[in-house]
């Protein structure tokens, strides 16, 4: 049997692995309200929960990317869906903080997988000029995931509590595992369902760098840090990262203190800013396409994507942090998750245009940790900075980060092309 377009098909099932992943980690907050009753903890163990998460994703980033490269795509994925998904279901059972913060370590760690798992796979089944646009879908599936969520657990908390909740969304990652064994059964190299077409087209298209092609080079995890362009992706997922968190983690507590938000008004109203963040995810990797089809070389097609996402991010965060009234505050921020994924596609898109496929996933596994670092710091920040509920400085620091942003983006990094064994 072959099957035409397969590439697209699997990075679709990838994204659907993501809308999980959102819905599950996103069920926490979304239903804040009652479980902060049920459970006795305020802002304070929220934020102690939700670093707590954070850390265990931080280091399921660096994990995860050893694992993918070491056992592959096809197994990687389902490790880390089984240990997020079992993680998920766990959050049934907690009675305090402190065996909820455990069950959200095992989430985090879980959940980190996808990440480094999908640069990996789409640095093998993508040629270059297609990689931000499979990287902008896979993206989407967590503004998806966001968007659906918060209606969802609202629907499934009004007719079985917020217990029942957690074992039923988690439910369905197992389920997921099914398609995925049928669909992935090898990479492109020997995938039987793969037209004799696409395998060749794939296989020319993977090198970024111009002329003949190389020896491939596979540096160890610690040479990796002797490059320049693993650094300037380490810096740029430092500063871009806490701009998606802030909102993932906190607009529902945002929601609730600014404007008396309860878990029905954040179902209703809570996922509208993650639309704009899917359309984000999708313009990005579609105007890489094109510019490259043009001609734009990868260097430039690349630092332009996230500048012009940054020429988002960075006013709608000021004009944000003085919105006096719900609808203007999530029409801000709608405009901030735009610009952030129209980025950070092109940014997750960086190490496999630098490094080979055996170390792609090594290198986004860093990327991953050293912005969650950077997120946890913000996370420990922002009930001390949001005391009496004033989140005014919050979104001007996220605003701070951009130029920093760019620096990594257009100075570290240098010519973006594929790193060889004499640099």
């Amino acid at each position: 049997m072959k099957m035409k377009n397969l590439r697209w098909a699997i990075i679709m099932l990838i994204a659907v692995a993501t809308v999980i992943n959102y819905i599950d980690r996103t069920a926490f907050g979304v239903m804040w309200p009652e479980i902060s009753k049920d459970l006795n903890i305020d802002k304070a163990d929220y934020g102690l929960i939700l670093n707590a998460f954070m850390l265990a994703y931080a280091f399921g980033q660096s994990a995860f990317g050893k694992i993918f490269d070491a056992i592959g795509v096809r197994l990687g994925f389902i490790v880390a869906i089984i240990v997020w998904s079992v993680g998920t279901c766990l959050h049934a059972l907690a009675s305090s903080a402190s065996s909820l913060l455990a069950f959200r370590v095992i989430l985090g760690f879980g959940e980190a997988g996808p990440w480094p798992g999908a640069t990996k796979s789409n640095a093998e089944w993508f040629p270059v000029k297609e990689r931000a646009l499979a990287q902008g879908i896979f993206n989407s599936g967590a503004a998806i995931g966001n968007i659906v969520s918060a209606p969802l657990i609202w629907v499934l908390f009004s007719a079985f509590g917020w217990k029942a909740t957690f074992l039923i969304v988690g439910g369905v990652g197992f389920l997921w595992i099914i398609p995925w064994m049928i669909l992935y059964k090898s990479g492109p190299e020997t995938h039987p369902w793969l037209t004799d077409e696409e395998r060749d087209y794939i296989l020319k298209g993977k090198n970024s760098s111009e002329g003949e092609a190389k020896e491939e080079y596979v540096p160890s995890w610690f040479s990796l840090l002797k490059f320049r362009q693993t650094w300037s992706v380490l810096g740029a997922r430092f500063f871009i990262e806490p701009i998606w968190w802030l909102f993932v983690g906190w607009l529902p507590i945002y929601l609730f203190e600014k404007f008396n938000f309860q878990v029905k008004d954040i179902g209703m109203f809570g996922w509208m800013p993650y639309v704009g963040a899917a359309a984000g995810a999708l313009f990005g990797g579609w105007l890489s396409g094109v510019l490259l089809r043009r001609g734009v070389s990868v260097g430039l097609v690349r630092k332009g994507v996230v500048t012009l996402g940054v020429a988002f991010i960075l006013p709608s965060m000021i004009f944000a942090s003085s919105a006096s009234s719900p609808a203007l505050a999530i029409a801000l921020i709608t405009l901030v998750l735009f610009g952030f994924q129209t980025a950070i596609g092109s940014i997750q898109t960086l190490p496999s245009d630098f490094f080979s496929g055996k170390t792609v996933g090594s290198v986004a596994g860093l990327g991953g940790t050293v912005g969650l670092i950077s997120v946890m710091a913000v996370n420990f920040l922002v009930p001390v900075m949001t005391e009496g509920g004033n989140y005014v400085s919050v979104f001007i620091l996220g605003a701070a980060f951009m130029p920093f942003l760019l620096f990594f983006v257009w100075v570290v990094a240098g010519r973006v092309e594929t790193v060889r064994k004499e640099s």
